[in-house]
């Protein structure tokens, strides 16, 4: 007693024990403070009761496969059931080792670090950190304070974890843990990090690959997979060693697995990149207008990005994948062959057609509404800067001005491309444009572009409707219409051919021969083609003038598919729809959506099929027999080709008895079209998309129903009608007594 007495006469120990004390009485004062609210309100047991995470909408297509995400946080939870045995030993041991022992604070693993780490300056002592700690990091942003950040976040981590403790199992503690920790590239969650690394869900990790998880939690860029592959692998095995140290896993296991390379199947659902992002794009689009007519249960609106929400497609992701190769591989080849076409002459290089495109620009606008010149506009967009450039043969960064990436993206070609089932709209492929993180602009949804020879087949079936047999003969001849400025419209190529030869229907249409389409159009009148039109589902304004007949009118391509389903749908045309239902995150139906079919039909059984003939001969003999030829393709497909003055456009329409497909190609700026017809027209520019789509769709016999399938047999009225030789040449007697009347009036009606 009297050593203490005299131990406390001494200065060095008075001071020593008043700091202690008010060092003690400082923490206590801290932590009281934080207890209370002082530095904002804690949750409360009936708050942590009810915790709500914000959770990805997921985007899945017809077959329930995961193909996209909206998402602030990209946050997708699981079950306890749902987690692997090896993934939750992985994270115990190397997170939490005494996790089932603690109360949510660990005590002896904080003594631990702070004697080894403090005072024995030990730095492989460990962290003291626990799951339940760090889940209530997780679940509660630290704030920054004027001073001892730190510290109060720390207390207030500790008070919250502890409350944690008290109201869930350590299994629930588990599960919200793995399913809010942050992963490498801003991934949130186990579920959402195992389907964007490896491609499967967190159920299906193997040893290594959910070690290979639980080890970026320690630092997730530096330990990123996808960007420091190796020093992720010697995390992983850092991991192995802690689960053999703590009894999860053998020797024997930890050698061998070891030695394995880390095998990523990385998939990214990020908006600009992965599969079907013009899709994912539209999707989008269309969810935030229908969920701004819904409601919750408690009268709340849903919230796109953190409801978790489960949208239900009617996307083929198999096929869309097949469908953007297909693209990619053509639009490579012809982007050169477009390019190499123009040599020095490019238009893209005219200082005219530039300086056009460089005006329309939102930054050139905003320049010269704040009042700067031409010149001082001009010299702005001339400073170079370091920018990722688009490219076929691969993606570059260069030294380059605005001006400079004006002109690498003039020259590009783009497309629109489409394919739905017929008898119900469902679009099963869809890409709106070559690559969405360059190229926003959406080509099936927003373009609207002049159709060209695709609206001939509007023409002859309102001919047919109204009467005209398949085996009347028109001339090839051309005629000038004095009425219309003298318009004379001539076939491709500018060849008048045989003024004495006449093609039946079927012939004109397979060979897309544009003086008969006119021609036909004046015997049916331009009002009944226009309605013809209209009952097919083509709702814009046509223009009324001859011209029609060789498609001026400007559709958009959805629309234009959905009018050509008619033809293998009973004469019904559909609208091409992307959303079949919306779930909430618990899997209650809030919004579900059905076909929308014409309730009548557009044509007679009859028309349907004369001009479906009249389509397959355009693909057996006609101007799309490059699918018979080049690409060998044996399916029954009929179809039409397209291309628009000063070849501008291209188009492609694909008709199949389960599969109607419209592709589309072409440049963003309309002054800028192809060099030549041969590599402009449609047969060329737009029919290898779809050639391409369907040899990968008949090497795969998942789509065995699809290839297979055969078109309706047609009636015998029909084979009779159509029985007639395709062309004829004028008898003597009318070659000489004959009108050589080159120039008419068009009749309007």
């Amino acid at each position: 007693m009297n050593w203490i007495l005299s131990l406390l006469k001494k200065r060095w120990f008075k001071w020593l024990f008043f700091s202690g004390a008010s060092i003690i009485a400082f923490f206590a004062i801290i932590y009281i403070s934080v207890l209370l609210g002082f530095f904002g309100k804690l949750p409360t047991k009936e708050d942590l009761s009810s915790i709500k995470q914000a959770e990805a909408t997921r985007v899945l297509d017809k077959e329930g496969r995961l193909i996209g995400k909206y998402y602030i946080y990209d946050r997708q939870p699981l079950k306890f059931e749902d987690l692997p045995k090896h993934l939750i030993d992985a994270l115990i041991a190397t997170e939490d080792t005494r996790f089932y022992e603690h109360d949510g604070v660990d005590n002896v693993s904080l003594m631990r670090v702070f004697f080894k780490s403090i005072i024995l300056r030990d730095k492989s002592a460990g962290g003291g950190s626990t799951i339940t700690l760090q889940l209530a990091k997780n679940l509660f942003e630290r704030k920054d304070y004027a001073m001892f950040s730190m510290l109060i976040n720390k207390f207030k981590e500790s008070i919250i974890a502890k409350r944690i403790e008290t109201i869930y199992s350590k299994k629930d503690i588990l599960t919200l843990y793995i399913n809010t920790v942050p992963f490498p590239d801003n991934t949130y969650g186990i579920e959402s990090a195992s389907l964007k690394f490896f491609n499967k869900s967190a159920s299906a990790l193997t040893h290594s690959e959910a070690s290979t998880l639980v080890g970026t939690l320690k630092a997730t860029n530096y330990y990123n997979p996808r960007l420091h592959l190796e020093r992720c692998q010697s995390r992983r095995n850092v991991v192995f060693r802690q689960m053999h140290k703590y009894g999860y896993m053998s020797q024997d296991s930890v050698d061998l697995l070891s030695n394995q390379n880390i095998e990523l199947q990385y998939k990214s659902f990020n908006h600009d990149v992965g599969l079907a992002p013009y899709f994912r794009a539209e999707v989008k689009k269309e969810l935030t207008a229908i969920l701004d007519t819904l409601k919750k249960p408690n009268g709340e609106a849903y919230d796109l990005y953190t409801d978790g929400l489960v949208v239900h497609t009617t996307l083929d992701a198999t096929m869309q994948g097949l469908a953007e190769t297909s693209m990619k591989e053509h639009l490579t080849d012809l982007q050169h062959t477009h390019e190499a076409s123009f040599g020095k002459t490019a238009p893209w290089n005219h200082k005219a057609t530039v300086f056009a495109s460089l005006k329309k620009l939102p930054v050139y606008k905003s320049y010269k509404a704040s009042g700067l010149s031409e010149k001082q506009i001009v010299d702005s967009l001339s400073v170079k800067r370091k920018t990722e450039l688009f490219n076929w043969t691969g993606d570059t960064i260069q030294n380059v001005s605005a001006i400079d990436s004006l002109k690498h993206y003039l020259k590009f070609l783009n497309t629109g491309m489409l394919a739905i089932e017929p008898s119900t709209g469902a679009i099963r492929t869809y890409i709106g444009g070559i690559d969405y993180r360059f190229f926003k602009y959406d080509h099936v949804s927003q373009s609207e572009r002049q159709v060209g020879s695709t609206f001939k087949p509007f023409v002859y079936t309102a001919a047919i409707e109204n009467g005209m047999k398949p085996c009347t003969y028109f001339s090839l001849s051309e005629v000038t219409y004095t009425d219309f400025d003298n318009w004379t419209p001539t076939n491709s190529g500018n060849e008048t051919g045989d003024p004495y030869l006449n093609y039946n229907l079927e012939m004109a249409l397979s060979n897309s021969v544009n003086t008969i389409a006119v021609k036909v159009l004046n015997e049916v009148g331009i009002v009944k083609v226009m309605e013809q039109a209209n009952k097919m589902g083509i709702s814009k304004e046509l223009p009324e003038q001859p011209s029609l007949a060789l498609g001026v009118a400007e559709i958009n391509l959805k629309e234009l598919t959905g009018a050509y389903a008619s033809y293998v749908n009973a004469s019904r045309s559909v609208k091409p729809y992307a959303i079949t239902k919306i779930e909430d995150k618990n899997g209650n139906l809030i919004a579900s959506f059905k076909p929308e079919i014409s309730k009548e039909q557009a044509y007679s059984d009859y028309t349907r099929q004369i001009l479906l003939q009249m389509m397959q001969s355009t693909i057996n003999v006609g101007t799309a027999s490059r699918l018979r030829t080049t690409y060998s393709l044996k399916n029954d497909i009929a179809g039409k080709t397209g291309t628009t003055q000063e070849n501008k456009d291209g188009w492609f329409v694909g008709i199949t008895p389960k599969l109607v497909t419209v592709t589309w190609v072409g440049n963003d700026n309309h002054s800028i079209g192809f060099k030549t017809t041969g590599i402009g027209q449609g047969a060329n520019s737009a029919l290898p998309i779809f050639a391409k789509f369907y040899q990968k769709l008949n090497a795969d016999a998942q789509f065995n129903a699809i290839t297979n399938s055969q078109f309706e047999t047609p009636s015998q009225e029909v084979i009779d009608d159509l029985n007639c030789d395709s062309e004829k040449r004028d008898g003597f007697l009318k070659r000489i007594f004959g009108s050589k009347k080159k120039a008419r009036k068009f009749k309007k009606k």
